[in-house]
């Protein structure tokens, strides 16, 4: 399994937003669509914000792959289920990156629904 870079994730993880495209079906890569990221330890997670029928999600549900961008860095990912036992750390950096926006958008990043969303975002190494 390929890691982040300490550099990968800096950028990353400071950026506001982040673009990801979903694989479809067929190999390609769906239009992008921006969402928010939050760094946990070593490790990068994004939820959606409606839940479960939110369409990227789906669509990322279908291959559990995808490209994103952020901060500078386009990298191919693998999207995994992150375990539930780190909602409140995910919950709490949320909360703290995206402050400036409590209430409106962060208490639905932070509610259940969203919760049950949380994907893990593993870089893939190149050609894999």
């Amino acid at each position: 399994m390929t890691a982040w870079t300490r550099d990968e994730l800096d950028k990353i993880a400071n950026a506001d937003e982040l673009r990801l495209a979903t694989v479809r079906p067929d190999g390609s890569l769906r239009d992008p669509v921006t969402i928010w990221v939050v760094r946990h330890g070593d490790d990068l997670y994004i939820r959606s914000y409606r839940g479960p029928s939110g369409s990227w999600f789906r669509h990322a549900r279908e291959r559990r792959e995808g490209r994103i961008q952020a901060g500078g860095v386009d990298k191919d990912v693998t999207l995994t289920d992150a375990g539930h036992g780190l909602d409140d750390q995910i919950d709490a950096a949320y909360r703290a990156k995206y402050r400036r926006y409590s209430g409106t958008y962060v208490d639905p990043m932070v509610a259940p629904q969203a919760r049950a969303t949380t994907i893990k975002l593993v870089p893939r190494a190149d050609g894999s």
